[in-house]
């Protein structure tokens, strides 16, 4: 299988403390953590690219671990999280589509009642492509005060044979959320939905 090849990584935190209305007593965190990886497949049609997942899962552990330091170092703080994948224009959608699972079962494993799918955006595009990487609550997928996203990029990325994978987290609900729906406090925790 190839090897993953690390060209950068970045890691990044926004905090908002209002929108417009009252400030918030506790900032809302979010974080992201970008890999620019080497693209083993680009400028080529290769059938069995799976096994390539099981490469990524030591650097989407890896990545997951920088943002819960990031955002302070306790995984029981981290209430929101997404995931995405800008492909170089040497590669394909299904190249980005990879990064599921290694990407997504990484935050699973470092936090604690994590049922929620993970969502998850992807696409190709050249350097500097921004991508708005999804959030939901990572137990409760209907939790709507924490439906929110992130836009990540970089200036001089995906070079043509390359992937950007992103892993994103949060820290808690949108500042000013009141839209209703179910509340985090509510959540029963059975089925990753509710």
């Amino acid at each position: 299988m190839p090897e993953v090849i690390v060209r950068k990584m970045i890691v990044s935190v926004e905090e908002t403390w209002h929108e417009g209305g009252p400030v918030a007593q506790t900032p809302l965190r979010k974080a992201s953590c970008l890999a620019v990886i080497e693209n083993p497949y680009a400028g080529r049609y290769e059938q069995d690219i799976s096994g390539f997942m099981d490469d990524l899962k030591p650097l989407g552990v890896e990545m997951a671990g920088k943002l819960i330091e990031a955002l302070g170092g306790n995984s029981d703080s981290i209430q929101g999280y997404g995931k995405g994948a800008i492909v170089g224009e040497a590669g394909e959608i299904e190249h980005g589509a990879l990064w599921h699972v290694p990407g997504g079962y990484s935050m699973r494993e470092l936090i604690k009642d994590s049922m929620a799918i993970v969502p998850s955006t992807k696409k190709v595009g050249a350097p500097g492509t921004r991508l708005d990487i999804p959030l939901t609550h990572t137990n409760a997928s209907y939790v709507r005060s924490h439906f929110d996203s992130m836009e990540v990029g970089i200036n001089d990325a995906p070079r043509a044979g390359e992937l950007v994978v992103v892993l994103v987290m949060s820290t808690g609900e949108r500042v000013h959320n009141r839209v209703g729906g179910l509340a985090a406090a509510d959540i029963v925790g059975e089925d990753g939905l509710r």
